[in-house]
């Protein structure tokens, strides 16, 4: 491997979604974005719902990710996800669906009822699938 380069992959528990050369690495981490480039101090950081943001070149490619963790070493990043797509995987049916029942559940719920903030994440994610597969797919018409 070219030592200018990070070596990513992206792991979920059902299958392996990435694993190539890059540039470098944006994250959404537990207390913030966090990037990542060739030669960074090594550290281990909770990955939350959102957009990991890599690059190849001068090219932004992007991965809507759920719950995991990261692990940063000098020329690789490690990242285990409960869940990760990238937007051309992303059926946009099933992620409207899942919004729509996320927020008719938030709707009878009250914030003292345990299942309240499971269907707060559910529709965050719901959310940031449509808006990856939204914004960062090419040539989107929905």
């Amino acid at each position: 491997m070219d030592s200018d380069k990070i070596r990513l992959e992206i792991a979920t528990p059902y299958r392996q979604v990435l694993d190539v050369e890059v540039d470098e690495v944006i994250a959404p981490g537990e207390e913030g974005q966090f990037g990542v480039l060739p030669g960074h101090t090594p550290f281990l950081s909770t990955i939350t719902v959102g957009e990991l943001i890599y690059r190849q070149g001068n090219q932004l490619r992007y991965v809507a990710v759920a719950h995991g963790y990261a692990e940063v070493e000098y020329h690789r990043v490690t990242v285990l996800l409960d869940a990760a797509e990238l937007p051309e995987e992303i059926d946009v049916d099933r992620a409207e669906a899942a919004r729509r029942r996320a927020e008719g559940r938030l709707a009878e719920l009250s914030q003292e009822d345990h299942d309240f903030y499971d269907a707060l994440a559910a529709l965050d994610r719901a959310m940031n699938r449509l808006h990856v597969v939204r914004t960062r797919t090419p040539n989107y018409k929905g």
